[in-house]
Order: C-alpha cells, then sequence, then structure tokens
C-alpha cells in the first residue's frame, strides 16, 4: 500500500519529489522545501490517502558529515482509516534556515515546530506563533545545533514573584520546582 503512496507522490508531484526509497516498511520521500505544503495538502485531502496525522516533525544537523544542505526536517504522517505511513524529509541550508509551516494542516503541528525551532532554530515561515517552548525565551543559541557550545554560559532568569505565587494556589511544598 504505501509504495503506492510514494508511487502516486511522483507522479503528482514530479520533479518536486527528489529521491524515494522504501525498506522494512519504511517509506520516505525526499521532497523539494518550496513544495512541502503543497505536498502536505495533498496527502492529506486526497480520498484514496487521507493522511490525517502528522505524528512527529523533527529535524537533523549534519554539519559534522558536511553534508550539503546542512539541515533536514523530517514529516512523519499517518492515515488512521487506510492504516499506512509515509516519511517526507526536505533539505534546509543555513543560515536562512526556513521552511514553510503546515500548523494550520494538523493542529499539532504548532507545537512540533516552535519545538524545532526552539532546538534546531530553522523557522517554519507563517507560523502563528513561532516562540520557544521548551527552553525560556532569553535561552541563546539552539541547543541541538552541532555547532552549538555545550559550556556556554545562559543569562540568568527568575519568574515573577506574582507569576510563581499563583502558580502555587495554596500548595508551598510545590515552591522549589518553580523557582
Amino acid at each position: 500500500m504505501s509504495l503506492d503512496v510514494l508511487k502516486q507522490l511522483r507522479e503528482q508531484f514530479g520533479r518536486a519529489v527528489l529521491r524515494t526509497h522504501s525498506e522494512r516498511g519504511d517509506d520516505t520521500a525526499l521532497i523539494e522545501p518550496a513544495a512541502i505544503r503543497a505536498v502536505c495538502l495533498w496527502l492529506r485531502d486526497t480520498p484514496e490517502l487521507v493522511f490525517d496525522m502528522l505524528t512527529d516533525l523533527s529535524a537533523v544537523d549534519y554539519l559534522e558529515q558536511g553534508r550539503r544542505p546542512r539541515f533536514e526536517v523530517v514529516y512523519h504522517l499517518y492515515s488512521l482509516p487506510r492504516r499506512h505511513r509515509v516519511r517526507l524529509k526536505l533539505g534546509v541550508d543555513d543560515p536562512a534556515a526556513e521552511v514553510e509551516t503546515v500548523s494550520d494542516l494538523w493542529r499539532n503541528g504548532n507545537w512540533l515546530e516552535r519545538e524545532v525551532w526552539d532546538l534546531y532554530g530553522i523557522k517554519f515561515r507563517n507560523h502563528p506563533d513561532m516562540r520557544r517552548i521548551l527552553l525560556y525565551e532569553a535561552f541563546q543559541g539552539h541547543p541541538l545545533r552541532k555547532d552549538y557550545v555545550k559550556d556556554r554560559r545562559q543569562p540568568l532568569s527568575r519568574r515573577p514573584a506574582a507569576e510563581i505565587s499563583a502558580a502555587l494556589g495554596g500548595r508551598p511544598d510545590g515552591r522549589r520546582g518553580l523557582l
């Protein structure tokens, strides 16, 4: 079934599908970055495919391998009614690491794209709320980039006392974790 997805994808998008491979149930297509929204929309809305679930969105940094483009953004899609999956990859180069958002196609894409931004510094164009999700706003850099300096000192940040008080809500024993 999934091999048909790759075949249909190549037929529908032609040269925007740079490569495909299928091994042990993992069907993958390398997509031209400019086509990612159109490909995702087509995979979601085609009645024979119905990829109604974005199960994961992540990135890989190939700095140490010297590959170009440096980053790969990886989308894992699953169809609940058809029970098939496909993986989409697209290359993104630095410093203009930017990809069109799919957060309006799958709601969980909003958080997954924010996580990739926070950890790798890859921006998602037209994302409704592109800000950090795991690290605090004053944090400098993106810690999963291969060139991130691990020993780097970060600005000290404390939550305002009013925010801590409101979060405790009568549970003084929880104070330690909120500081």
